[in-house]
């Protein structure tokens, strides 16, 4: 633990590199019902076919661990992934893991399940030919299928950008769940030994929890307008500028941070160890200052 806090001093003097404009696009929604998926799911109907544009486009958005069932479009489907981590896997072959950036091609007719990983959400745009018919549903996907390995690759640099790119996706999904107040995801996340640092004092997992349980502090919104991570280790450190509205003690605050993450990886899975806010001294638009 003094490891953690002494990453968490020295990364103050670090600047925000590789940056990652991580802010949603379009509403997630409205959560679906747990009949052709596992975990929690949103859906939301962007543009339904017509007479004129015969394909349907949609959002879906994935909590860690959420995963829909085997099935196949009689038309096929492309899907843009736009925030997150993601698996995708077609009948026969290896599991694949998608990115913000990815597109997938869904042949038509052919079997496959896509969805969250177990550390990170995913989002994607969902759009398909109406005119061939509906969704063929199939089984479920069994654990030992959703735990397999994935494809990767064995290059260093790239599996340092794999793990960037995986703890920067729970880090958003952390806001989410702090919004929401979703204290079952945090309590999963948080480290037994985790230090939170406020600018009213320091505390551990327990009093965080129930802070943000009982409404003491609703850190009701965070705009991220930069955040970046380092992999030193099986340890992340995250960065992120933030302008935070919370309400503490009944009354509406709005102020720019920076904060710092740390996480470190336990048993393949990544918890977070320090979270620490910095505030600034400029809006939340003004760059860091080394």
């Amino acid at each position: 633990m003094k490891r953690l806090l002494y990453i968490t001093f020295l990364t103050c003097g670090l600047t925000l590199s590789g940056v990652a404009q991580d802010t949603d696009i379009f509403p997630r929604g409205e959560k679906a019902a747990n009949v052709h998926h596992v975990g929690n799911v949103w859906l939301s109907e962007l543009s339904p076919a017509d007479q004129v544009f015969t394909y349907s486009t949609s959002v879906a958005t994935f909590d860690p661990g959420a995963r829909l069932d085997w099935h196949s479009h009689p038309g096929g489907q492309i899907l843009l992934i736009t925030q997150g981590v993601g698996y995708y896997q077609e009948k026969g072959k290896s599991k694949q893991t998608v990115r913000k950036g990815d597109v997938v091609k869904c042949q038509p007719g052919v079997e496959h399940w896509h969805g969250a990983t177990p550390d990170s959400g995913v989002t994607y745009v969902a759009t398909s030919p109406a005119q061939n018919g509906k969704t063929v549903w199939l089984k479920r996907v069994t654990d030992e299928e959703y735990g397999a390995g994935s494809s990767t690759t064995s290059n260093g640099a790239s599996n340092a950008n794999n793990q960037e790119q995986d703890v920067l996706a729970l880090s958003k999904d952390k806001w989410t769940w702090m919004a929401d107040k979703n204290v079952d995801k945090l309590k999963d996340l948080f480290d037994d030994k985790a230090v939170f640092v406020h600018m009213g004092g320091s505390w551990g997992k327990e009093q965080e929890l129930n802070v943000i349980k009982s409404g003491g502090i609703h850190y009701k919104k965070a705009d991220v307008h930069e955040a970046s991570a380092q992999i030193i280790g099986n340890t992340a450190i995250v960065l992120n500028r933030i302008t935070l509205l919370a309400v503490v003690g009944g009354n509406e605050v709005t102020n720019p941070f920076i904060v710092t993450e740390v996480y470190t990886k336990e048993n393949g899975k990544w918890k977070m160890g320090s979270l620490s806010f910095t505030k600034t001294m400029g809006p939340g638009t003004e760059q860091p200052k080394k």
